[in-house]
């Protein structure tokens, strides 16, 4: 493992409209690391809190209620530093619980490893023996294990489930499994698939539709909140997982394959940002920048003597703003410090036919015809430092 230190600084969008990017230096994981981004992103005027009153670090409009039911997006097909920071999810959840007007609704810690390649082979784990953590051992599971005596607080592993085709619940199809709309969407050659399930406490959840309410077969679509917390590092294929890749474990890759439109051989034309837009785009996004790989073409395995050390988180509710700020302010000057050179795989800046920059753009495009503003224009992204 080595360790480079990076200088990041704030900046003030000159564009508009114009996304937020809130950046914590300094954060081990295994600290208040987070608690110190929320309070920051409420100094600018992004709420993480909901609440019907005003008042510290809470408002009405904030995003996550007392009592909602929380889906904490891990990356979890890789083991050692290619995993989401185990420290840093303790934390997220640690702030969660303590919402200022308590906190009576649920938790859940998911992702889909596909049921295939990964660290073992097998796709994913909650449970790996080596981990990204202070404490090596702490996998997601054993984080989950310490509040679920007091809280909801779950895991869910989507590759148990990843070959089931199956109705939603309004459909009176209460088996776990994978919905799948059938219709090609041609501009990315994408069939979007998501996972319903019910949760260790009785929960029923669509990812697209929200939580289901039984005695009136609908759904509850804005009590579900989206976390999204991947690991920055790179890719071997698309050269950058971040926000927008980290969507590659929400669908079935294995269900579409069938299908002849496998997903993740959408992703450099722009498919995580349709399934973004036809299922539910996160709340957040926070990036986990602890320990990164900027060994261009060398992710998404990561062991823990490839990882650079960096000390760093970072959040917007713009997925793309987020992946093209960590790549070129992270990744790029990694890349220049470790290689010599910035290579193009992970510039955000090359938009050459199949390149990161390219598929960022294509799935900004996705998400910006529904109702986003998302942008990967430098000039339009306000940085904020604490």
């Amino acid at each position: 493992m080595s360790e480079l230190s990076l200088s990041l600084s704030t900046k003030k969008a000159g564009g508009k409209p114009s996304s937020d990017i809130f950046v914590i230096k300094g954060t081990s994981g295994a600290d208040e690391g987070f608690e110190r981004l929320n309070e920051l992103m409420y100094k600018k005027g992004t709420i993480f809190y909901n609440s019907d009153k005003e008042g510290y670090l809470k408002r009405p409009g904030g995003m996550i209620s007392s009592n909602d039911m929380v889906l904490i997006k891990v990356n979890s097909q890789w083991d050692e530093r290619g995993g989401t920071n185990t420290d840093l999810v303790k934390n997220i959840i640690e702030t969660i619980i303590h919402h200022p007007d308590g906190f009576d609704g649920e938790i859940v810690v998911a992702d889909n490893g596909q049921d295939q390649y990964g660290a073992s082979g097998n796709g994913g784990c909650l449970d790996w023996e080596n981990n990204n953590a202070f404490n090596k051992s702490q996998s997601i599971q054993d984080v989950v294990d310490e509040f679920s005596n007091e809280s909801h607080v779950s895991t869910y592993l989507w590759d148990k489930i990843t070959n089931n085709v199956v109705e939603e619940f309004a459909e009176g199809d209460n088996d776990d499994g994978y919905v799948v709309n059938r219709n090609v969407i041609p501009d990315t050659s994408t069939i979007v698939t998501y996972p319903k399930f019910t949760t260790k406490y009785g929960t029923r959840l669509s990812f697209k539709y929200g939580s289901y309410l039984p005695e009136k077969n609908d759904y509850d679509l804005d009590k579900l909140k989206v976390i999204n917390v991947p690991v920055l590092k790179s890719h071997s294929i698309f050269g950058v997982t971040g926000a927008i890749k980290s969507y590659m474990g929400v669908p079935s890759d294995k269900i579409t394959r069938s299908l002849g439109y496998r997903a993740h051989n959408s992703v450099d034309k722009g498919g995580m940002g349709t399934l973004m837009a036809q299922t539910r785009v996160p709340t957040l996004n926070i990036l986990d920048a602890i320990y990164v790989n900027a060994r261009p073409c060398e992710g998404p395995r990561t062991s823990y003597e490839d990882a650079t050390k960096q000390e760093v988180i970072a959040a917007s509710r713009d997925p793309v703003a987020l992946d093209y700020w960590g790549s070129k302010n992270i990744l790029c000057k990694l890349c220049e410090k470790l290689t010599g050179k910035i290579h193009n795989s992970l510039n955000p800046d090359n938009s050459e036919k199949g390149s990161f920059g390219s598929w960022l753009r294509l799935s900004m495009n996705e998400l910006n015809s529904s109702i986003y503003e998302f942008t990967c224009e430098a000039d339009r992204i306000n940085v904020y430092l604490a």
